[in-house]
């Protein structure tokens, strides 16, 4: 699908990528990594594009406009999509006899890694935008870095998989500019969004044990060392939709033994799994 044609969006892939290279982020030289962890780390990476996909394809047929429905469904389909190539590698990885099928329809909610952001339901249109546009942010980030992973197969996925998300986050920052800084009414909406999601921005740049070692092995950045491009790109946004975030806010996620990426999850994901997983599990190993 081709760019939108935006005058008032910054250019956010050539912001993104000063900004990543302004944190100081070093491609770390990799001894082999753990399986276990490797297969984790890519399971992360699979369970957000699929459930963020799965939230976004809900919109089909009940959004506002028929183009924002068509955006939606594709950019569902794109994120499905990069599921399959992070989870088929997950399972190769695991060398467990499985695939992404399996992985992904087959798997209860405490086995999935997802961030807690991504399963929150959609809400009213701007709460979707606003929650697809914090997750862009960090999403195109982080393939920016990926590309240069210590193993090929994960830098060609995010090779493939940054074209995509390049337009997510354009899409995204462009309709957040609109609205917040558009009728009162939506900008209201926007700024409540807003307000009520960054609370679960604190999960995407918590490092755990599993980051350290795909950090140890060059193979991913610690999340804590994208939070400077991130924040540079999400400012510079909310800044032009005259939005502003909470001072602080209690993050969701980042102590204990809580958080999406560790499998304790919010009772959304439950029923996301519900409706997503029933005809697999109804009738194992079904083909069409």
């Amino acid at each position: 699908m081709p760019s939108l044609p935006d005058m008032t969006t910054p250019n956010l892939s050539e912001l993104a990528g000063k900004a990543l290279a302004e944190s100081g982020h070093v491609t770390v030289p990799a001894p082999d990594a753990g399986q276990e962890q490797f297969s984790e780390w890519l399971q992360r990476m699979g369970d957000n594009a699929l459930i963020l996909g799965h939230r976004a394809s809900e919109w089909c047929g009940h959004a506002p406009a028929l183009e924002e429905d068509i955006a939606l469904a594709n950019q569902a389909l794109d994120l499905i999509g990069q599921c399959q190539l992070w989870l088929g590698l997950a399972a190769e990885v695991e060398a467990k006899g499985g695939d992404a099928d399996r992985l992904a329809y087959l798997r209860d909610a405490g086995a999935f890694r997802n961030l807690l952001l991504v399963e929150l339901p959609n809400g009213d249109f701007g709460m979707t935008l606003m929650r697809q546009f914090l997750f862009d942010a960090f999403h195109h980030t982080l393939l920016l870095a990926l590309k240069t992973s210590s193993d090929s197969r994960v830098a060609d996925i995010a090779a493939k998989a940054e074209k995509e998300v390049a337009y997510h986050l354009e899409r995204s920052a462009d309709l957040v500019i609109r609205l917040g800084d558009g009728t009162a009414e939506s900008h209201n909406r926007m700024q409540a969004a807003l307000t009520k999601l960054w609370s679960y921005t604190g999960e995407m740049f918590a490092d755990d044990a599993v980051d350290q070692a795909m950090a140890d092995a060059g193979i991913a950045p610690l999340p804590s060392t994208l939070k400077a491009a991130w924040e540079k790109t999400v400012t510079a946004v909310l800044d032009e939709a005259t939005l502003v975030p909470p001072a602080s806010a209690w993050q969701h996620g980042i102590t204990g033994s809580g958080g999406g990426k560790k499998g304790v999850h919010t009772e959304h994901l439950g029923y996301i799994l519900a409706e997503m997983q029933f005809l697999q599990r109804a009738y194992p190993g079904a083909r069409w």
